[in-house]
């Protein structure tokens, strides 16, 4: 009695700590007590005793889930140390608390304690826990538990097959094994549940049969198949009481499960698969008109069905449409499993084609509009039905056409192109935008699918086209349709076209996109019946735009679009959108027209590079965005946008006209490309200009790039139309563009002047004339920054006077980009090199390089582009003026200020100095080299100090990549030998230099893995590899003889830890590279001194260790032998961390 009393006054005195501790009066400092109090009791040794009195004899939730706690730390964290009786008592115990008390448990509580009981047998099935399994599969087959049995059931497959590291992988490969050697078993118990539901609950349901005038797909599969059964003759479950459906809810939870894992065999029989194709069907019904009864169940989660068996439903009562769609969608989860699988085995593919049937009869039901009304369309169906349920059959639908199509096209038995008919009519009448582009992917892989194999079967891609043809223009058709405003105007403006997603793109941008790419894939297949089907759209909404002007009435000096009434101004919004939308369609289908089709397709391309150029022209002609109008917040953006979208068109074309270039050249007649490019530059040059709206100026200004970057046509700069620009960049300074425009044509007229004309001989192209004329341009690029003062003369000036020196500069970016173009493609200099870049740094104030954010943004962008283009025409003098002059800047006390303020002025500067430093070092030959030890120091000895144990995540970044350019664009500069004479010597003596510098290099990026950063850790590691690959450094004497190991020793320190978890791959990657530069000493003396090195290990299970990772040198072997000793170290640490102190290990 006493021992009672005392167990009553515990439970008693834990309720009231309890429901204190959740008290909303209760302070923090009162909680962190009472948490320390019940940590110690938890400790104590036989605290699970009370605990189990507490969970027997409480109804307090709090109490139940404190003592659930108690026993899963036990089961899982001290296990090895409890007694062998005591563990066969909680054996006994605990399923016969659960047997007792699961009715009246809430479901949390309930599965919590499943939860212990299946971590028992984790630990212990089959040896000392013998029953487990076996019990689990009774409580499935008993009618008034199996839904207890069921949870266990799913549970065991969840914690026995993919457990935490709490076990050793020889265990979790022996839980594999048990389990699977039960799957036969636990799939018919399951496959008997479903089916004896069904067949008490299926009603028959009659169909009359098909109109014989009717042509709907699946009758004409009832037709080609007759041994097939119509799905709609099939009994159709209407109804179904709530206790089977929670069962079978269950059931396809388990299933899901085990699919997940399972390999694809035998015993997944025909039947199983009928089973859950028959409650797949239950998505696909419509909602009923009689209303459920309202649940009883208290314990049942919010919005499920209930799951504890045993008399909680009340007799009779249906589950509602909610209920019904979830058992759909559990039994798609099942079918998607299982379709998600790629290795297939040969004698399963039969039993695939059967799944296959099985979701056309589902397509078939979900597309039908003869059901049980003709009022009802399929769109109405699909919106009327669970979202996640049509979510997870395009889920199905993606899988079957991505993974399985190729093993199921060429089988008679399955009919292709109805299955298309249905996908057509399911993707067309999806209720949300969401769901119509998941379909639209489904077309997209499919036109991939097609694509390649019409490559790889040359011979009779005809054949295989011709079979599809109809269905890929009936496509073609819809999707073109789907974009027109003018069809469909209520549906795309829900679509936002403002707020930018993380791909920089709004979601109707994204729509459009997305419905371009199949346009495209269908272009590519069916090119003439593409261009048939578009061009004439197109020319529908062109005659709209190009009518315009007979609208247009002027009134003195204005203008005004005379088009005022509303259905008017909305049917003219509604063609400008399409307009546009369609223009882009026809810039995506530039690259079709190029390369070796460029004559069979000249006269289509022709016609629409044509049509583009009069467009462009009469855009810039008669300049609708300066017209008043109507409704200008709605229409003066479409025209605008559908102006800029047909230069952005026309520039798509750029690479044509560049072929249409090189052919006339070999012509006489030169006059229709002359034409085209005149055109396209009279259409360009009058919108470079300050007035002009900034989405038309930028079209307009990258539309001039392309024409003298990509199509350089030898007359283009003598055309009136680009001496305009050159004097208007050139001399006209009081009507600046904005800045990104005039970089932009900054870089079109230098490109003009420096880029070679195409197939011109050396002799004809003009460099004297084109390069009097780049000295001129650049002399007016660099006069705003001339006229400034120099820096010596510079007195104490206010913060104004540095925004000139930040404006005067990003003109001279292209320049100077344009020039390294020029040496790159042509080899020889020229006489346009200025003087600028001695001019800049003349003008350069270093004082002010930390202190005014926007000049050190500019002038360490400007010398970064200098470098990258110029570094060798600008010589070794003046770049060695230039790093040096920045190297005195950049002191250690400077440094340490500008980085330890993260996204600072003076940090960024930092950076871009780096990067500076980087270009410097990755130029080839010895040019540079004797700048290498300053630069060394600079990364070494000033900032590596500074950054070594901070975060600074961005400058450590440029340092880190710096150093790995040092070491792999100079690697003679420590290692004198070649690899290939370091091989014929076989070990003999490295000659080597600068030792010091490149030990502290390989320390840094030691000290590098053991910090958290995950991305200078990718980084890094990435850098050594890269070094072995090329310049084998693990093999060098060096670093094998005294840093191998350690880095071997870092890397498995961080697998241990599991602090870079997602770099287990490469970490495992790089181990094998640098352990296979002597797999001998590997294996026999790093493994044996690293674990003896390993606290927490007795030596038995150091000698386990060593033994299981088998002397392997292939990659995959060793990769498990690293996963094997890692996992198992942390379970040997664990157990031993959970042993009562003074225990004797043998």
């Amino acid at each position: 009695m006493p021992y009672l009393a005392s167990e009553e006054g515990s439970l008693r005195a834990l309720e009231s700590l309890m429901t204190e501790f959740f008290h909303s009066c209760t302070t923090n400092d009162r909680k962190r007590e009472i948490e320390e109090l019940l940590n110690s009791f938890a400790g104590q040794p036989g605290s699970w005793r009370h605990c189990l009195y507490f969970l027997s004899n409480s109804r307090n939730e709090y109490v139940m889930m404190y003592s659930l706690t108690v026993f899963e730390n036990l089961v899982n964290k001290m296990w090895v140390g409890v007694a062998s009786g005591d563990k066969a008592e909680l054996r006994s115990c605990l399923p016969k608390l659960l047997l007792s008390q699961h009715a009246l448990l809430p479901f949390f509580i309930r599965n919590k304690l499943c939860k212990v009981i299946v971590d028992i047998g984790r630990q212990d099935w089959p040896m000392f826990y013998h029953d487990f399994f076996s019990n689990t599969l009774q409580l499935v087959q008993s009618p008034s538990l199996a839904p207890l049995g069921l949870v266990l059931l799913k549970m065991t497959s969840e914690e026995l097959v993919c457990p935490r590291e709490d076990l050793s992988v020889a265990r979790k490969e022996e839980l594999k094994k048990l389990l699977l050697d039960q799957i036969p078993t636990v799939l018919n118990l399951l496959t008997g549940i479903l089916e004896t539901v069904w067949d008490k609950h299926s009603v028959a349901v009659t169909t009359p049969p098909p109109s014989p005038t009717s042509r709907e797909p699946g009758e004409l599969l009832i037709r080609a198949h007759p041994n097939l059964t119509h799905p709609l003759s099939d009994s159709t479950p209407m109804v179904l009481e709530a206790e089977s459906g929670a069962l079978c809810l269950l059931a396809l939870e388990c299933l899901a499960h085990l699919f997940s894992w399972i390999p694809l065999s035998s015993s997944i029989t025909p039947s199983l698969l009928a089973s859950i194709f028959h409650f797949a069907r239950f998505g696909c019904q419509q909602p009923l008109k009689t209303k459920p009864l309202p649940t009883s169940n208290g314990d049942s989660a919010p919005g499920s069905l209930p799951a504890n068996g045993g008399g909680h439903g009340r007799t009779g009562q249906m589950v509602g449409h909610a209920e019904r769609a979830r058992l759909g969608v559990m039994a798609m989860n099942c079918i998607n499993e299982l379709m998600c699988k790629n290795c297939v085995p040969v004698d399963f593919e039969e039993f695939l084609l059967r799944m296959f049937q099985q979701t056309f009869y589902l397509l078939q039901r979900l597309t039908n509009t003869h059901s049980h009304s003709n009022t009802h369309t399929v769109k109405s169906r699909l919106q009327e039905l669970d979202e996640s349920y049509v979510e997870k059959f395009t889920d199905f639908l993606r899988l079957f056409v991505s993974v399985h199509l190729r093993r199921i096209e060429s089988n008679a038995q399955f009919p292709l192109v109805e299955f298309l008919a249905l996908l057509f009519k399911y993707t067309f009448n999806q209720p949300n935008h969401e769901g119509y582009l998941a379909c639209l992917d489904i077309w997209s892989i499919f036109l991939d699918y097609l694509t390649t194999k019409i490559r790889s079967r040359l011979a009779d891609s005809d054949s295989v086209i011709n079979r599809y043809k109809d269905a890929l223009v009936l496509l073609l058709r819809e999707v073109l349709n789907r974009i027109q405003f003018r069809l469909n105007q209520s549906q795309l403006e829900e679509l936002d076209d403002e707020t930018l997603d993380d791909d920089q793109q709004t979601e109707w941008q994204r729509y459009l996109r997305q419905s371009l790419e199949v346009v495209a894939r269908v272009m590519e297949l069916l090119p003439s019946q593409t261009f048939s089907v578009l061009f004439p759209v197109l020319q529908e909404d062109l005659d709209i735009y190009l009518g315009l002007q007979q609208f247009i009435v002027r009134s003195g000096t204005s203008r005004r679009l005379n088009i005022t009434a509303e259905a008017d101004c909305r049917k003219l919004h509604c063609a400008l959108r399409d307009l546009s939308s369609l223009l882009q369609a026809v810039g995506r289908l530039a690259e079709f027209f190029t390369g070796d089709v460029f004559s069979a397709r000249f006269n289509d391309a022709l016609a629409i590079v044509q049509r583009l150029v009069e467009v462009s022209c009469y855009g810039s002609q008669i300049s609708l965005y300066d017209v008043e109008m109507a409704v200008p917040s709605v229409l003066k953006p479409d025209l605008i946008d559908v102006h800029a979208q047909s230069l952005a068109a026309l520039q798509a074309y750029s690479h044509w006209l560049a072929q249409f270039c090189s052919e006339v050249q070999r012509q006489q007649d030169q006059t229709q490309f002359v034409d085209l490019i005149r055109s396209s530059m009279a259409a360009t040059t009058p919108l470079i200009n300050a007035k002009v709206p900034e989405k038309l100026l930028l079209s307009a200004c990258h539309l001039l790039v392309s024409m003298a970057t990509t199509v350089r046509p030898v007359f283009l700069v003598s055309l009136p139309a680009a001496q305009n620009i050159f004097n208007l960049i050139t001399e006209n300074h009081n009507h600046r563009l904005p800045q990104e425009a005039h970089v932009l044509v900054c870089r079109a007229l230098s490109n003009m002047l420096l880029l070679p004309w195409p197939s011109l001989p050396e002799a004809e192209q003009q460099w004297q004339s084109r390069s009097a004329n780049h000295t001129r341009l650049l002399s007016s690029l660099t006069q705003q920054y001339r006229l400034l003062p120099l820096a010596s003369d510079l007195l104490p000036q206010p913060a104004g006077v540095c925004p000139g020196h930040a404006r005067a500069l990003p003109p001279l970016h292209p320049a100077a980009r344009s020039l390294n173009q020029h040496f790159y493609s042509h080899g020889t200099p020229t006489s346009s090199l200025p003087s600028s870049d001695i001019i800049i740094f003349d003008h350069f104030d270093c004082s002010d390089v930390f202190s005014v954010s926007d000049v050190t943004d500019e002038m360490l962008s400007f010398f970064l582009t200098l470098f990258q283009a110029l570094r060798v025409q600008m010589g070794v003098a003046f770049t060695e003026q230039i790093i040096q002059t920045f190297l005195s800047m950049f002191t250690r006390e400077q440094l340490a200020v500008s980085i330890l303020q993260e996204g600072s002025s003076g940090s960024k500067a930092v950076e871009k100095f780096l990067k500076i430093l980087q270009v410097v070092v990755q130029e080839p030959g010895q040019t540079f080299k004797p700048l290498l030890p300053s630069i060394l120091s600079l990364c070494l000895d000033q900032v590596y100090p500074i950054v070594a144990e901070r975060s600074c995540p961005d400058v450590k970044a440029e340092m880190f990549e710096l150093l790995f350019q040092i070491l792999h664009q100079n690697w003679r500069f420590f290692f004198k030998s070649s690899v290939l004479s370091s091989v014929q010597r076989s070990g003999a003596e490295e000659l080597m230099e600068n030792q010091a510098q490149f030990i502290t290099a390989m320390q840094a990026f030691g000290q590098s893995f053991l910090q958290p950063d995950i991305h200078i850790f990718k980084q890094n590691l990435s850098y050594l590899e890269v070094l072995n690959t090329k310049h084998k450094l693990y093999h060098r004497k060096l670093f094998r003889n005294t840093m191998l190991f350690h880095f071997i020793n870092v890397l498995l320190q961080v697998l241990l830890h599991k602090s870079h978890d997602l770099l287990q791959d490469d970490i495992t990657l790089a181990l094998y590279n640098m352990a296979a530069v002597d797999f001998p000493a590997f294996y026999s003396s790093f493994l044996p001194e690293f674990l003896n090195g390993c606290q927490g290990l007795d030596p038995h299970q150091r000698t386990t260790l060593a033994r299981n990772f088998t002397p392997e040198r292939d990659l995959p072997s060793f990769s498990q032998g690293v996963y094997r000793i890692v996992n198992d170290l942390r379970f040997y640490r664990l157990c031993n961390g959970s042993l009562p102190a003074g225990t004797l290990k043998l």
